[in-house]
């Protein structure tokens, strides 16, 4: 089942069951990802539609630490229930470990050795592990390991 048909059935489970919050947030991912396909012109393939779906992470995990912040545990709280049902569509995270080893073995397949080199290693990087771990994450341990 690709990602559009299982946010449909979950919405209609979401309203048969009067979950706002479900809702709404199914919804908008569901328009986030209507409107990528609007903007190329055509359906979206996997990889873009969990490329839309880490957007959506981010901008709601950019929001809760904005509200943590701001002491708004009103908003904190809300914003942490959604990131939670947005979770159940990405893709299972990476673990440190297998981070890391990924990390590593680019390092080497690229050949890189020096800060100079972390451009060409996040570019190898990233497309083995896209919507599988954060980007600012895959960074420090570049960095940790050309250091």
């Amino acid at each position: 089942m690709d990602l559009m048909d299982r946010l449909n059935e979950d919405l209609k489970i979401a309203l048969k069951a009067k979950d706002k919050k479900r809702l709404t947030v199914i919804r908008s991912i569901k328009s986030s990802l209507q409107n990528e396909s609007i903007k190329v012109n055509r359906e979206l393939e996997e990889e873009e539609a969990l490329l839309v779906l880490n957007r959506e992470w981010k901008k709601r995990n950019e929001s809760l630490h904005e509200f943590e912040r701001a002491n708004r545990e009103d908003l904190t709280k809300e914003i942490e229930e959604e990131l939670k049902i947005l979770s159940e569509y990405m893709p299972k995270q990476l673990s440190e470990e297998d981070l890391d080893i990924i990390v590593k073995d680019t390092i080497q397949k690229v050949g890189a050795s020096s800060k100079s080199d972390i451009g060409a290693v996040m570019s190898a990087v990233m497309p083995k592990v896209q919507g599988q771990a954060d980007g600012k994450k895959v960074n420090q341990l570049v960095q940790k390991h050309l250091t």
